[in-house]
């Protein structure tokens, strides 16, 4: 009994990670009526949506060390208190300040999340499954990242108040996910802290940077081509392929990030460094398919080029914190968690933004092409040190000890 008990609890584990996901994507199809609204270009909206970058790097440098040196609890809560905060200021936005605030407050939520929160579902799974838990962990960020757009789409396609309506069903979901911290078997930190400053670049164990290298390597490209999606997707679909339906943006996204869920489940028993493999794979073809799309002009093309992006990030996520979970300390769990994030997010933010400027400059054809030839090569060298590691992988410590971890 009290073993179905500990299952169902990873399972609980996982709702703040995919509530508050689930906010940091709600407004992607409603940026199109901010912009008729407000007024804004192409280049603006990549930076508002940066914003949520700069939120979330700004968060992982503190987020992951306090949570293990203090425990989960205390600091998940007021994460999700601040991704309350940033529902109200989307639903009442009038300009492109209070948006970008909205952002910024989000993207300190997702920050701490991402550390925080996924070492939480970690730590309830407990050693004996492991894997469960960065399965769970993983999946419930891609299916709140498709989750909150899809529901943005229908509802202010079918509802008064299209920018409103939904935050306040997010704000609904984020205070059950309140309740269910509050329930969670969370312990303070099993093992001493870790001495150092509490703001730093998150880092892991030496032991365990190789492995930390390899996540990031395929991670990074996977998760840029999700932002580029998220950030300029309803303008491809607006500009370039002729129809602003919000609900087509949102199903979009949910395509993106259904892809991500399911494929983690369906390769959940596979090796951890094929698992990397075909994600970096996945993200040369989704480049690949996004230049055709968008030559193209096609709906049905960028449809699937967005559920290869969703595949390439999820087979990263899912790759890279399963190798950092079998290998590193629970002392060291969330920082490790905000590493991996840190090294993908920040060319997640960094390019898109790039690209949005480009846009502006010589149109939303040429920046595309040039943005994904960039990514392609990147998923590419995150290819070839996958199968590099894969062929050497006797070489390498399956998962070393805590002891040897520190």
């Amino acid at each position: 009994m009290a073993a179905a008990h500990s299952h169902r609890a990873v399972w609980f584990a996982a709702w703040p990670v995919t509530a508050v996901f689930a906010l940091s994507n709600t407004a992607t199809p409603l940026y199109v009526l901010w912009q008729e609204r407000i007024g804004f270009s192409s280049g603006t909206l990549t930076v508002i949506f940066a914003c949520y970058i700069v939120g979330l790097l700004g968060a992982l440098p503190v987020a992951g060390v306090t949570s293990d040196r203090i425990g989960r609890r205390p600091v998940l809560l007021p994460a999700l208190a601040l991704g309350v905060v940033a529902g109200v200021v989307f639903a009442t936005a009038t300009s492109v300040a209070a948006l970008a605030v909205a952002r910024l407050l989000t993207g300190v939520a997702v920050g701490v999340v991402v550390s925080a929160g996924m070492a939480a579902v970690t730590d309830v799974a407990g050693p004996e499954r492991r894997r469960l838990g960065a399965l769970l962990a993983s999946t419930a960020m891609v299916l709140g990242a498709g989750l909150g757009p899809m529901l943005a789409g229908v509802l202010s396609q079918t509802l008064p108040a299209p920018t409103v309506t939904v935050f306040l069903l997010e704000i609904a979901l984020l205070g059950l996910a309140v309740l269910v911290v509050l329930r969670l078997p969370l312990r303070g930190p099993a093992q001493p802290a870790s001495t150092g400053p509490w703001i730093r670049l998150p880092s892991v164990p030496r032991a365990n940077r190789r492995a930390l290298l390899l996540g990031i390597a395929v991670f990074a490209p996977g998760i840029t081509a999700t932002s580029y999606v998220l950030s300029l997707g309803p303008s491809l679909l607006s500009r370039l392929l002729g129809t602003d339906n919000r609900m087509v943006a949102g199903l979009m996204a949910f395509v993106m990030f259904g892809a991500a869920t399911g494929v983690q489940f369906a390769v959940r028993r596979v090796a951890v460094r094929s698992v990397l493999l075909a994600g970096a794979v996945a993200g040369v073809a989704a480049m690949t398919g996004l230049v055709v799309a968008v030559h193209q002009a096609s709906v049905p093309l960028l449809l699937g080029t967005a559920a290869l992006a969703g595949t390439a990030q999820g087979l990263g996520q899912l790759g890279g914190l399963t190798l950092l979970g079998e290998a590193v300390p629970a002392a060291r769990r969330a920082e490790a968690n905000a590493a991996l994030n840190t090294g993908g997010y920040v060319p997640a933010g960094l390019l898109p933004v790039a690209a949005g400027y480009l846009a502006d400059a010589v149109g939303l054809t040429a920046a595309t092409t040039a943005f994904a030839t960039v990514v392609l090569l990147a998923a590419a060298t995150g290819a070839v040190l996958a199968l590099g590691v894969a062929r050497t992988a006797s070489e390498t410590p399956k998962a070393p000890s805590a002891s040897a971890a520190r």
